[in-house]
């Protein structure tokens, strides 16, 4: 299923999604069906595909990446086994390019692992790239066995009221991207099992989000406390990814305004200039968190005051125009400039 477009006639109100509401996350049934495999992205996405059908998957029982330096070793094997995850969302997409079972089979392999494997631990920094196994299990969820089926339901039945319970308390950096990343996994989560009650919860989370997090002129949290672009993508990349799946429902998330106007139209209307090279900005210079400081010192010149690449932004207005087609001619026009590329998956889903 294509992703509604935001116009006016596609939008519906913010009711609670209807008891049929299809379980999935974003990417539905039809997806990919018709990518000829010469397109240029289905030849990447299979070329690595096929490279992953003898390896085995890596799951571990917790991964631990935040506030740690390089050559840490918990760092180093969670890096690892974060492979998985862009191997498991090439395998499911070639599944639906090319309807070769050999990647059904393996992407069940990664799924089934990860689903034994792994205890969440409910750091949405550490978790965030969990996105790409539950597009995994969009992807390949009809053509799975009862029993994995099942399992995967549990596991992010378990993710989707585990980050809400997290969210109803105190949860440390309950108002920075932190939350954002709480919100996109937990509303990933429950579109992914269908379940309106968890849906609407994640849906009072993301306006809250919204409120707490964007100011009226568009400018987030994050920019005042970190000194940085990087942390406004990385703050409305999961916010973006949230609202697909709600638009994948048919529900309009990223119209939503706050009752003082902010909004997360307002947030990519305040990153635009920047994006487009009219703005530029030097990173970190001036960031309150120490930890900052400590990467830089540690050689992770990507946290050393340096100015913003608009690169960074390819993959936030690759996103937003799946959203909102006004943004369809400007990411092209960003990702043609800088050179860089969207994830494949939304790279496939504008196609």
């Amino acid at each position: 299923m294509k992703l509604l477009l935001c116009s006016a006639a596609a939008l519906f109100a913010f009711g609670a999604v209807p008891a049929s509401a299809q379980d999935q996350a974003i990417l539905g049934p039809g997806f990919a069906r018709e990518v000829p495999r010469t397109d240029p992205v289905a030849r990447r996405v299979i070329a690595r595909a096929d490279a992953a059908l003898a390896r085995a998957p890596g799951a571990i029982p917790e991964l631990h990446t935040e506030g740690t330096l390089p050559g840490k070793g918990i760092r180093e094997i969670s890096l690892k086994a974060k492979e998985d995850q862009g191997i498991v969302i090439a395998l499911a997409l070639a599944w639906r390019l090319t309807g070769d079972r050999r990647y059904l089979d393996q992407t069940a392999r990664y799924l089934e692992n990860w689903a034994d494997v792994y205890h969440m631990s409910f750091n949405p920094i550490d978790e965030t790239g969990f996105d790409t196994l539950i597009l995994a299990t969009d992807l390949t969820e009809a053509d799975l066995a009862p029993a994995l089926k099942a399992k995967l339901d549990g596991f992010w039945r378990r993710m989707a009221s585990g980050y809400l319970d997290a969210m109803d308390g105190t949860p440390k950096n309950a108002h920075t991207n932190w939350q954002s990343h709480r919100i996109k996994l937990a509303t990933m989560a429950a579109f992914e099992v269908g379940d309106v009650r968890l849906i609407d919860r994640a849906r009072a989370a993301f306006r809250k989000q919204v409120a707490g997090n964007i100011r009226p002129d568009g400018s987030v949290f994050d920019f005042y406390e970190r000194d940085a672009l990087h942390y406004v993508t990385y703050n409305l990349d999961p916010m973006l990814m949230a609202v697909m799946a709600a638009q994948a429902h048919d529900q309009d998330w990223y119209g939503w305004k706050s009752p003082t106007g902010s909004s997360l139209a307002g947030a990519l209307k305040w990153l635009e200039p920047y994006a487009a090279g009219e703005k530029t900005h030097v990173e970190f210079a001036n960031s309150q968190i120490a930890f900052d400081r400590e990467r830089a010192q540690a050689g992770q010149k990507e946290y050393a005051p340096h100015p913003w690449d608009p690169g960074n932004a390819v993959n936030t207005y690759a996103l937003a125009s799946l959203i909102n087609a006004d943004y369809r001619d400007f990411a092209a026009k960003l990702a043609a400039r800088t050179g860089r590329k969207p994830a494949d998956w939304a790279a496939l889903l504008a196609r």
